[in-house]
Protein backbone atom coordinates (compact mmCIF):
# COMPACT_ATOMS: atom_id res chain seq x y z
CA UNK A 1 0.00 0.00 0.00
CA UNK A 2 0.93 3.83 -0.54
CA UNK A 3 2.63 5.35 1.87
CA UNK A 4 1.87 8.65 4.09
CA UNK A 5 4.90 10.23 2.42
CA UNK A 6 4.00 10.53 -0.71
CA UNK A 7 5.21 10.00 -4.26
CA UNK A 8 7.46 13.53 -3.75
CA UNK A 9 5.67 14.80 -7.18
CA UNK A 10 3.39 18.10 -6.81
CA UNK A 11 1.02 17.26 -9.39
CA UNK A 12 0.14 14.13 -7.46
CA UNK A 13 -0.42 16.27 -4.18
CA UNK A 14 -2.13 18.80 -6.13
CA UNK A 15 -4.59 16.02 -7.63
CA UNK A 16 -5.35 14.42 -4.08
CA UNK A 17 -5.87 17.72 -2.59
CA UNK A 18 -8.31 18.38 -4.87
CA UNK A 19 -10.77 14.95 -4.91
CA UNK A 20 -12.43 13.74 -1.81
CA UNK A 21 -9.89 11.83 -0.17
CA UNK A 22 -12.70 8.35 0.17
CA UNK A 23 -14.96 8.61 -3.07
CA UNK A 24 -12.43 10.01 -5.26
CA UNK A 25 -15.15 12.62 -6.57
CA UNK A 26 -13.59 15.97 -7.71
CA UNK A 27 -14.21 19.19 -5.98
CA UNK A 28 -12.99 21.19 -9.32
CA UNK A 29 -15.55 21.16 -12.36
CA UNK A 30 -13.27 19.63 -15.56
CA UNK A 31 -12.02 22.75 -16.75
CA UNK A 32 -10.49 24.02 -13.72
CA UNK A 33 -9.75 20.71 -12.58
CA UNK A 34 -7.21 20.04 -15.72
CA UNK A 35 -5.76 23.66 -15.81
CA UNK A 36 -4.38 23.39 -12.24
CA UNK A 37 -3.12 19.82 -13.19
CA UNK A 38 -1.18 21.23 -16.42
CA UNK A 39 -0.02 24.04 -13.78
CA UNK A 40 1.34 21.34 -11.09
CA UNK A 41 3.06 19.57 -14.79
CA UNK A 42 4.77 22.39 -15.79
CA UNK A 43 5.48 23.84 -11.83
CA UNK A 44 7.34 20.01 -11.58
CA UNK A 45 9.67 21.22 -14.06
CA UNK A 46 10.05 24.18 -13.15
CA UNK A 47 11.28 23.19 -9.63
CA UNK A 48 13.41 20.63 -11.13
CA UNK A 49 15.20 23.15 -13.55
CA UNK A 50 13.95 21.14 -16.67
CA UNK A 51 12.24 24.20 -18.17
CA UNK A 52 12.65 28.28 -17.65
CA UNK A 53 10.15 31.21 -17.48
CA UNK A 54 12.03 33.25 -20.14
CA UNK A 55 11.05 36.69 -21.13
CA UNK A 56 7.37 35.06 -20.79
CA UNK A 57 7.81 31.78 -22.88
CA UNK A 58 8.54 28.16 -21.53
CA UNK A 59 11.79 27.07 -22.42
CA UNK A 60 13.33 23.67 -22.25
CA UNK A 61 16.47 24.30 -20.06
CA UNK A 62 19.80 22.08 -20.08
CA UNK A 63 19.37 20.06 -17.07
CA UNK A 64 19.00 16.35 -16.22
CA UNK A 65 16.05 14.64 -17.70
CA UNK A 66 13.24 13.29 -14.92
CA UNK A 67 13.22 9.90 -14.37
CA UNK A 68 9.24 10.64 -14.33
CA UNK A 69 7.77 9.06 -17.43
CA UNK A 70 4.66 11.97 -17.24
CA UNK A 71 7.42 14.75 -16.58
CA UNK A 72 9.56 13.24 -19.23
CA UNK A 73 6.93 13.27 -21.69
CA UNK A 74 6.24 17.18 -21.05
CA UNK A 75 9.64 18.10 -20.86
CA UNK A 76 9.93 16.02 -24.58
CA UNK A 77 6.64 18.43 -25.81
CA UNK A 78 8.40 21.80 -24.71
CA UNK A 79 11.85 20.74 -26.11
CA UNK A 80 10.63 19.71 -29.45
CA UNK A 81 8.29 22.74 -29.98
CA UNK A 82 9.97 24.58 -32.47
CA UNK A 83 8.73 28.14 -31.56
CA UNK A 84 8.56 29.43 -28.13
CA UNK A 85 5.04 29.19 -26.20
CA UNK A 86 3.78 31.29 -23.92
CA UNK A 87 2.68 29.68 -20.14
CA UNK A 88 -0.97 30.21 -20.75
CA UNK A 89 -0.72 28.16 -24.49
CA UNK A 90 0.98 25.05 -22.69
CA UNK A 91 -1.90 25.27 -19.86
CA UNK A 92 -4.34 25.05 -22.28
CA UNK A 93 -2.96 22.13 -24.45
CA UNK A 94 -1.82 20.12 -21.30
CA UNK A 95 -5.19 20.25 -19.66
CA UNK A 96 -6.57 18.11 -22.05
CA UNK A 97 -5.53 14.82 -20.75
CA UNK A 98 -4.08 15.66 -17.44
CA UNK A 99 -6.50 14.85 -15.11
CA UNK A 100 -6.38 10.86 -17.06
CA UNK A 101 -2.31 11.48 -17.48
CA UNK A 102 -1.80 12.25 -13.59
CA UNK A 103 -4.18 9.40 -11.68
CA UNK A 104 -2.74 7.02 -14.09
CA UNK A 105 0.73 7.78 -12.17
CA UNK A 106 -1.14 7.63 -9.10
CA UNK A 107 -1.99 4.30 -9.79
CA UNK A 108 1.22 3.24 -10.54
CA UNK A 109 2.32 4.33 -7.39
CA UNK A 110 -0.62 2.70 -5.86
CA UNK A 111 -2.23 5.60 -3.98
CA UNK A 112 -5.62 5.07 -6.53
CA UNK A 113 -7.51 2.09 -8.22
CA UNK A 114 -9.78 2.40 -11.15
CA UNK A 115 -13.23 1.63 -10.69
CA UNK A 116 -15.88 1.64 -13.63
CA UNK A 117 -19.10 3.50 -13.14
CA UNK A 118 -21.56 1.34 -15.46
CA UNK A 119 -22.41 4.19 -18.44
CA UNK A 120 -20.67 7.36 -16.41
CA UNK A 121 -17.34 5.65 -17.07
CA UNK A 122 -14.41 5.52 -14.88
CA UNK A 123 -13.62 7.28 -11.83
CA UNK A 124 -10.27 6.83 -9.75
CA UNK A 125 -11.15 5.83 -6.25
CA UNK A 126 -7.85 6.44 -3.67
CA UNK A 127 -6.64 3.17 -2.20
CA UNK A 128 -6.23 5.20 1.27
CA UNK A 129 -7.81 7.68 2.29
CA UNK A 130 -5.87 8.85 5.20
CA UNK A 131 -2.92 8.76 2.70
CA UNK A 132 -4.90 11.03 0.11
CA UNK A 133 -5.61 13.18 3.07
CA UNK A 134 -1.77 14.14 4.09
CA UNK A 135 -1.22 16.56 1.51
CA UNK A 136 -3.40 18.72 2.68
CA UNK A 137 -0.96 18.34 6.15
CA UNK A 138 1.64 19.51 3.91
CA UNK A 139 0.04 22.54 2.70
CA UNK A 140 -0.90 23.32 6.53
CA UNK A 141 2.91 23.05 7.17
CA UNK A 142 4.00 25.16 4.40
CA UNK A 143 1.63 27.90 5.75
CA UNK A 144 3.41 27.95 8.93
CA UNK A 145 5.22 31.08 9.38
CA UNK A 146 7.54 30.07 11.37
CA UNK A 147 8.96 27.38 9.90
CA UNK A 148 11.57 27.64 7.40
CA UNK A 149 9.97 28.01 3.45
CA UNK A 150 9.20 24.56 1.86
CA UNK A 151 8.84 25.21 -2.11
CA UNK A 152 6.83 22.28 -2.58
CA UNK A 153 4.32 23.01 -0.22
CA UNK A 154 4.00 26.45 -0.73
CA UNK A 155 3.82 26.05 -4.57
CA UNK A 156 1.19 22.93 -3.66
CA UNK A 157 -0.86 25.68 -1.78
CA UNK A 158 -0.69 28.52 -4.29
CA UNK A 159 -1.83 25.82 -7.33
CA UNK A 160 -4.47 24.85 -5.32
CA UNK A 161 -5.61 28.33 -4.26
CA UNK A 162 -5.05 29.14 -8.30
CA UNK A 163 -7.36 26.39 -9.40
CA UNK A 164 -10.11 27.14 -7.23
CA UNK A 165 -9.61 25.19 -4.12
CA UNK A 166 -9.03 27.88 -1.30
CA UNK A 167 -12.63 26.92 0.25
CA UNK A 168 -11.53 23.31 0.56
CA UNK A 169 -8.19 24.40 2.11
CA UNK A 170 -10.12 26.78 4.62
CA UNK A 171 -11.84 23.85 6.01
CA UNK A 172 -8.84 21.97 7.13
CA UNK A 173 -6.33 24.71 7.86
CA UNK A 174 -6.42 27.44 10.13
CA UNK A 175 -8.21 31.05 9.84
CA UNK A 176 -6.89 33.71 7.41
CA UNK A 177 -6.00 30.66 5.39
CA UNK A 178 -6.22 32.89 2.00
CA UNK A 179 -3.90 35.19 3.48
CA UNK A 180 -1.17 32.74 4.49
CA UNK A 181 -0.99 31.14 0.87
CA UNK A 182 -0.65 34.49 -0.53
CA UNK A 183 1.96 35.27 1.55
CA UNK A 184 3.94 31.61 0.92
CA UNK A 185 3.38 32.01 -2.68
CA UNK A 186 5.25 35.49 -2.63
CA UNK A 187 8.05 34.16 -0.80
CA UNK A 188 8.49 31.59 -4.19
CA UNK A 189 11.31 32.76 -6.51
CA UNK A 190 9.62 34.79 -8.99
CA UNK A 191 9.38 31.80 -12.09
CA UNK A 192 6.86 30.10 -9.67
CA UNK A 193 5.40 33.26 -8.85
CA UNK A 194 4.37 34.00 -12.48
CA UNK A 195 3.22 30.14 -13.81
CA UNK A 196 1.14 30.12 -10.31
CA UNK A 197 -0.41 33.46 -11.54
CA UNK A 198 -0.63 32.30 -15.05
CA UNK A 199 -2.60 29.26 -14.05
CA UNK A 200 -5.42 31.54 -11.94
CA UNK A 201 -5.65 33.64 -14.93
CA UNK A 202 -6.62 30.75 -16.87
CA UNK A 203 -8.90 28.96 -14.76
CA UNK A 204 -10.69 32.43 -14.01
CA UNK A 205 -10.81 33.10 -17.83
CA UNK A 206 -11.84 29.38 -18.28
CA UNK A 207 -14.56 29.54 -15.15
CA UNK A 208 -15.39 33.15 -17.03
CA UNK A 209 -16.30 31.81 -20.44
CA UNK A 210 -18.17 28.69 -19.11
CA UNK A 211 -20.55 31.18 -17.32
CA UNK A 212 -21.31 32.90 -20.30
Amino acid sequence: MAGLSGTGRLTDDLYLVAHHEQTGKPHLQPRALGLGLAGGLLAELTLSGSIRLWHGMVIAADATPPGDGLAHSVLDQVASEREHLQPRDWLLYLARTAAADVARRLARSGYLASARRGWRGERWIPVDAECAFVPLARVKSALDPSRPLNVHGAALAGLAGACGLGARLALYLPPKTGRAVTEAVQRLDPEMRELIAQTQAAVDSALLSHRV
